[in-house]
């Protein structure tokens, strides 16, 4: 196994920088974007309650890899062309946003009503109040939930192995099929990923307990 990785060491490396950037980019967006359409789920407009429940009852209900796909060879067709990478980043983002409108919106609604009401009452705006009052103790209920989505995130960034996307089961795939050893490959890729989602696990642990 020593060997394997030396003689492939910076394949490995490049399928993990690959897989980092793209788990780093996609958690970023799909924080803003699921928070987003959490909050659209809540509001009083009923339409926009319609257009958010919409949205996450249609990406949370299909498989990454359909997403994935569709971003790959439907969107470069016909309306502009992108590489297997940003296929797979868009994919990956819009289909955990999803789940994490769902996470957020649990928290929204755990936070006592009288909160926002106070809020309105005050002269705050409904999105006033939402990000300064609602939000901030919300996000503290979600920690649990939210680590999880984000070290899911992680192990779905695999998908990008379909497109070409140059991630670490690309890479380990290419490794496996030109020197046989699939178990030794796959092995170190899974440490690799260890490598990524523990320190994430461990720091949303800290989180919560620093914030209970």
């Amino acid at each position: 196994m020593i060997n394997l990785l030396t003689n492939n060491w910076s394949e490995f490396i490049s399928g993990f920088g690959w897989t980092l950037l793209s788990s780093i980019l996609a958690l970023f967006f799909s924080l803003i974007i699921g928070s987003l359409f959490a909050i659209l789920e809540v509001v009083p407009n009923k339409f926009l309650r319609i257009v958010g429940n919409v949205y996450v009852e249609v990406f949370r209900n299909i498989p990454l890899l359909v997403i994935t796909m569709f971003f790959y060879l439907v969107i470069p067709l016909y309306i502009v062309k992108i590489n297997g990478f940003t296929a797979g980043t868009i994919g990956l983002t819009i289909y955990t946003s999803a789940f994490i409108a769902e996470t957020v919106r649990a928290g929204i609604n755990s936070v006592d009503i009288g909160q926002m009401e106070a809020s309105r009452g005050q002269g705050m705006t409904f999105w006033q109040a939402m990000r300064y009052i609602v939000l901030p103790q919300a996000f503290k209920y979600v920690i649990p939930p939210l680590g999880n989505q984000f070290v899911n995130l992680v192990k779905n960034s695999s998908v990008l192995a379909f497109v070409a996307g140059f991630d670490l089961m690309y890479q380990g795939n290419a490794i496996a099929s030109q020197t046989f050893e699939t178990v030794n490959t796959y092995v170190i890729v899974g440490i690799f990923y260890l490598i990524i989602t523990l320190p994430i696990s461990y720091y949303m642990q800290h989180l919560e307990k620093k914030l209970a």
